[in-house]
């Protein structure tokens, strides 16, 4: 009995522990976006995006939604970010083949699918890689 008891002490310390360490490497939405843009450079910010050319998009927590358009990335900070979650589904309505300030991208979750909002789009600002001297 006490021989259970001490492993199951030992496990809860573990636990405990792994706990608090997945805690302190959580990061924030500000946080996570930072650390995508490391080495890029902000260039200005523009209205519209061709949907032609960008790969993938991913939902920064409260903060973004970053399309990525191979060598440059794309961050759009909408109005009211709050309603942004990685776990959600953007589903967007589009009117020609690019993606503007002024849009809306719905929300829907994405273990049930159902809708949960919106969010407007602002500006495009495009993130380059910095050139390497020689």
């Amino acid at each position: 009995m006490r021989k259970t008891a001490l492993i199951l002490a030992a496990a809860a310390t573990v636990l405990a522990g792994g706990t608090a360490l997945q805690a302190r490497e959580r990061l924030t939405g500000e946080e996570r976006l930072a650390k995508m843009l490391e080495g890029r450079v902000a260039g200005r910010p523009v209205s519209c995006i061709s949907t032609m050319n960008t790969r993938d998009s991913q939902v920064i927590d409260k903060t973004a939604i970053v399309y990525d358009s191979g060598s440059t990335i794309y961050v759009n900070r909408p109005r009211y970010p709050q309603a942004l979650d990685s776990d959600d589904i953007l589903v967007t309505e589009l009117h020609g083949g690019q993606l503007c300030r002024l849009d809306t991208v719905r929300l829907h979750d994405r273990t049930d699918g159902w809708y949960h909002g919106f969010v407007g789009l602002e500006d495009f600002v495009p993130y380059r890689r910095v050139a390497k001297a020689d």
